[in-house]
């Protein structure tokens, strides 16, 4: 893919702040108005997109990209359409005492930013574009978008079909490699998105850091799944199952390993071996399975199951028609369940995103505890089992981005709630109001009274007893 160069990305962005400031300010109708283009695009254009997707997977699901890329983007679109104005509204704050009294107002008005950079992700590369500029337009801003060069057809369709439908001093589709990727998050935006990989995001905020660009770092890192003693196996292994083989593991929110009870092994693993079975009778041409992304990440993950082999880990391969996958050219993988893992295997130390899922197992759930404490916070945790009690042990005493109880993933499909990881899973949210805020500056607004305040209270000089009256009282 051609590279974009750095001077070409800044004259875009300078024309479209140039466009954001002789505009304001910009009526609701205005924000409306992009939003509805939105919709009027994905609707036109999602199935196209979906084709696109899959010639850059060598094969993905037509079904699977409508539900996780396009219907969630006219979703996402249509929340902020329905919010926004609420969102929009200025909040009355109260004066300190006692200058609400005489007559002072304060407030925090949420106004947009300027120019929003967002750069997107390969793995849902339309939903992971669509849901932040969604939000960024809901809070009034222009956009500059930088989606992912492994998925070169979605990218350059992407590219043609913005300019159908915004202005260049709305939204800019910049596309080429690494090397426009760096220059991009260079730039002075007034905030900047990035979902990808942590060890990517690392560059980002020092990118980011020589403009003092605020960021938003939608990470991933080793989402861990834990079943308690009063899960219902049968259904936790099927809704696992599910989680890890959608998009072929390639998830962000995926279940990254399972943590079980000693004596629950054997049975959560034969529970997901069966849900993979039913959903997916055969893998290699089967239209419902989608393909690992390229050779290079195929590689990268056989040489995870080779390595934990290798250390002494046994893997059950989850193939139910006994397929052979060596003799196919494309790229798509089985499932493979590993069990006795340990933290010198390659696979329990970063992010899998692919179709592997290590077992661990504990015999307290202090132990299970202990261990999610022990690594880096992920971006999801997830909990099966209908002990209250210890689910809120867990929950107490974890720290991630988001949960979802007795499922896996499905907090981020809540519009209503933030999105967003904590320390290496991420930086800042979106979704929800937290989105609209994120992309929005707060803005304090104090209005003085006529009354003298400063003569009143003596806080002008010379200092005097109504100096000392009110440094009495507010020591109080």
């Amino acid at each position: 893919m051609q590279e974009t160069s750095r001077e070409t990305m800044l004259a875009a962005l300078e024309q479209q702040r140039a466009a954001f400031t002789a505009a304001r300010p910009e009526e609701l109708a205005v924000r409306n108005d992009r939003l509805e283009r939105c919709v009027a695009m994905m609707k036109t254009h999602g199935e196209e997109f979906a084709r696109a997707m899959s010639a850059d997977f060598g094969h993905r699901s037509h079904e699977q990209s409508m539900m996780t890329d396009i219907m969630p983007s006219v979703g996402s679109v249509r929340y902020c359409q329905k919010h926004m104005a609420k969102w929009a509204k200025a909040e009355k704050r109260k004066p300190n005492f006692p200058l609400g009294l005489l007559g002072a107002k304060a407030e925090v008005r949420y106004e947009p930013k300027g120019v929003v950079g967002i750069v997107s992700p390969w793995n849902f590369p339309v939903g992971l574009t669509m849901a932040p500029l969604a939000q960024a337009f809901a809070a009034g801003n222009r956009a500059m978008l930088k989606p992912s060069e492994f998925t070169e057809r979605t990218s350059q369709l992407m590219a043609d079909v913005f300019a159908r439908y915004f202005a260049a001093d709305e939204v800019t589709v910049v596309t080429g490699g690494p090397q426009t990727g760096q220059d991009f998050c260079s730039l002075p935006f007034d905030h900047l998105l990035f979902t990808g990989a942590t060890s990517i995001g690392r560059h980002v905020l020092h990118a980011a850091a020589d403009n003092l660009v605020p960021v938003t770092l939608e990470l991933g890192g080793k989402s861990p799944t834990i079943f308690g003693r009063s899960a219902e196996v049968k259904r936790a292994g099927e809704r696992v199952a599910l989680g890890k083989m959608l998009n072929a593991g390639q998830i962000c929110l995926a279940p990254d390993y399972m943590l079980v009870p000693e004596e629950m092994q054997a049975q959560a693993i034969d529970s997901v071996v069966q849900g993979v079975s039913s959903m997916y009778p055969t893998l290699l041409s089967n239209d419902d399975y989608t393909s690992v992304i390229n050779g290079r990440h195929r590689e990268r993950l056989q040489g995870l199951i080779d390595d934990a082999k290798a250390k002494g880990a046994e893997a059950i391969e989850v193939n139910p028609a006994g397929e052979d996958f060596s003799t196919t050219n494309g790229n798509k993988m089985p499932l493979t369940i590993l069990t006795g893992v340990n933290d010198d295997m390659k696979v329990m130390q970063d992010e899998i995103f692919g179709p592997i899922l290590p077992v661990k197992t504990y015999r307290g759930i202090d132990e299970a505890i202990d261990y999610v404490n022990a690594h880096d916070r992920p971006l999801g945790l997830y909990y099966f089992g209908e002990d209250a009690g210890e689910r809120e042990t867990v929950l107490n005493r974890t720290i991630s981005g988001g949960v979802t109880v007795n499922d896996v993933i499905f907090h981020v499909s809540i519009d209503d709630l933030p999105f967003g990881g904590v320390g290496p899973s991420g930086m800042g949210s979106y979704h929800g109001v937290e989105g609209f805020r994120t992309f929005s500056h707060a803005r304090s607004v104090y209005r003085q009274p006529k009354r003298d305040i400063a003569a009143l209270a003596g806080l002008r000089p010379p200092y005097g007893k109504a100096t000392q009256r009110t440094i009495k009282s507010q020591m109080k």
